[in-house]
């Protein structure tokens, strides 16, 4: 069974997860699980890269696990209000 085919995102969605990145805000994102299911997490992202094809975007969720997801699993995402 071979990898699926990865999809880019909308260029303007890519530039508010680079700007993120850069400014370091955190967000509210949301993306489908490799199984299929979604998962919610407030996120500070790290880093937005190529890598195999595909972008990806590396982060650390607020109970510091580091992840790194395709962008194009991400279902939705927007800048958190502060706590």
């Amino acid at each position: 069974m071979g990898a699926e085919r990865y999809i880019p995102i909308a260029c303007a969605e890519h530039e508010r997860l680079e700007y993120a990145v850069l400014r370091g805000l955190e967000l509210d994102l949301t993306w489908r699980e490799p199984g299929g299911g979604a998962r919610r997490a407030r996120v500070r992202p790290l880093d937005v890269f190529t890598h195999a094809g595909a972008e990806w975007l590396r982060l650390q969720t607020k109970s510091g696990e580091t992840l790194t997801l395709r962008l194009d699993r991400i279902l939705a995402f927007s800048q958190a209000e502060p706590s």
